[in-house]
């Protein structure tokens, strides 16, 4: 998108953002719970000093963030810590991290390396400092902020351990659907003779090369992959790595992002009856729901891929459809498209994403009946920034677009203006009976393609054909309102009359 397309529409979607996670929005820059500070002279060279501090009960995570004087005379500090069955022999060392880093943390599923994730048990704590170096003569100041998680918190909390990657209103390009080591996903073995469990670390260079800005790690019912995240995230500063699940049931799949905590996944057991009492304990996480692959058969080829819910299913406990998965790249004409449309035309705004569902991180193309390359097909976020947060606030409120065939260039923005007020995918707009929409698509790296514009889930003829006739145009076209409720989004079909890109609806009265 063109620098004025994107400021024009900058204020609406961060309004939208900033709405749509107002609960949790509050708690993202808060101060730490414990500050610690403290002084250390010539005479602590070569010796250990604990420093204590007291974590409450129903604490899942500690996070501790450590400053210090006195650099400049050779003054070094290594840091570990403590947890309360510690203070009488080495068993209750939590991790010990030297002088390599000053920020840290220890939860329950996962922990920076160094240091050991699990059970966080109230009570005394400590971080134990080593002073290998101090001059007789020197003093050092030191100062460790120290922030609590709690059950239910967001991944992206604290935010001292997930700030953004880039601080700057865009397009961001993701695949939101992948497996590795943690559950299904497989290679080919170092000889090539076998395949075994494919570490993550392939998955992520893959989605680097391929020039992603963001990808999710969904592995089937576990947040295992999580440990594995907290450690490569540090070194891909320029791919933004967020925690997910696919939910697997025997009624259906779905994708849970932005959460580690634990959810009950057992549908039709005493303690999860329905999707509806899943949808529930999701909602408590603060993460984004979306629905997978939901017309895929569910039966002995594919057991609990498709969508069946024995029960009805409060669709407003849902916030997205996967419209596109990696497998209908291939063949369009079994998209998740027809099934999103039905919730939209019930009156849910549900955004579509796209997700390659890969299996195999080694694989650079698909190939019939096997795993899809990551990045096939992309969903492309219009978000505030690149931080785990900004990225799922844009999918909440529909700012999104799928490039099917997932390349790195191709991109839509649509625009419906009614007199002064403006709108663009995912928002809503209000147009009284009588007035006219002007609609606008500014595209890129489209040419000699054409859009398709969808009203309510059927084509709209339009006066003139809206064919794109260059690397990057804007097309318009005015559209009468009648008052009612509608929504109208956009598809661009290659000149074969392959499926492009799929846009999100905007949606009116």
């Amino acid at each position: 998108m063109n620098e004025n397309t994107r400021s024009r529409f900058g204020y609406l979607a961060l309004v939208a953002l900033w709405l749509a996670v107002l609960g949790v929005a509050c708690a993202t820059d808060r101060a730490p719970d414990v500050v610690l500070q403290g002084q250390l002279t010539g005479s602590d060279n070569h010796s250990y000093r604990e420093v204590p501090f007291q974590v409450p009960t129903g604490v899942n995570r500690i996070t501790v963030q450590f400053e210090s004087t006195g650099r400049a005379e050779h003054t070094t500090i290594d840091l570990g810590l403590e947890d309360p069955t510690g203070f009488h022999g080495q068993q209750g060392l939590r991790g010990w991290t030297g002088g390599s880093k000053q920020l840290f943390t220890v939860g329950a599923v996962d922990a920076t390396p160094s240091f050991a994730p699990g059970p966080i048990q109230p009570g005394r704590w400590a971080l134990l400092l080593g002073i290998p170096n101090i001059r007789p003569a020197s003093k050092a100041e030191y100062t460790a902020r120290i922030w609590f998680g709690h059950p239910g918190d967001p991944a992206w909390l604290p935010a001292v351990l997930n700030p953004p990657l880039r601080k700057e209103m865009a397009w961001y390009r993701g695949d939101l659907h992948m497996h590795g080591a943690h559950s299904d996903g497989s290679c080919p073995t170092q000889s090539g003779d076998g395949r075994a469990p494919c570490p993550l670390i392939f998955t992520v260079e893959e989605a680097a090369r391929r020039g992603l800005d963001f990808i999710a790690l969904s592995d089937h019912n576990t947040v295992s992959q999580a440990n594995d995240i907290r450690e490569l995230q540090p070194y891909f500063d320029h791919l933004l790595l967020i925690p997910a699940r696919e939910v697997t049931t025997f009624q259906g799949h779905a994708n849970l992002f932005g959460t580690t905590e634990p959810l009950d996944f057992r549908l039709g057991s005493k303690s999860v009856p329905d999707w509806n009492a899943l949808l529930t304990q999701a909602t408590a996480l603060h993460g984004v729901f979306s629905i997978n692959h939901p017309i895929r058969p569910n039966d002995e080829t594919c057991m609990g891929c498709g969508w069946t819910p024995a029960k009805p299913v409060d669709m407003h406990l849902v916030q997205a459809i996967e419209a596109v998965n990696g497998i209908d790249a291939m063949s369009p004409q079994h998209t998740g498209i027809p099934f999103w449309e039905a919730q939209l035309n019930q009156g849910f705004h549900l955004t579509g994403i796209g997700g390659s569902d890969n299996h195999n991180a080694k694989v650079a193309l698909p190939f019939p009946g096997g795993s899809m390359a990551i990045g096939l097909p992309t969903t492309v976020v219009h978000a505030s920034e690149l931080s785990m947060k900004a990225i799922l606030d844009a999918i909440r409120a529909g700012h999104v677009f799928i490039d099917v065939q997932g390349t790195r260039d191709r991109a839509i923005d649509v625009v419906a203006t009614v007199g002064d007020h403006s709108a663009e995918m995912g928002d809503a707009l209000s147009a009284p009976a009588g007035s006219t929409v002007r609609i606008t698509l500014h595209t890129e790296a489209l040419d000699q393609a054409h859009a398709q514009i969808i009203v309510d889930g059927k084509p709209l003829q339009t006066k003139d054909a809206l064919v794109i006739g260059g690397a990057k145009q804007t097309l318009s076209f005015d559209w009468p309102s009648d008052g009612g409720r509608h929504w109208l989004r956009a598809n661009v079909r290659g000149a074969d009359g392959s499926l492009l890109i799929v846009g999100n609806p905007i949606y009116f009265n």
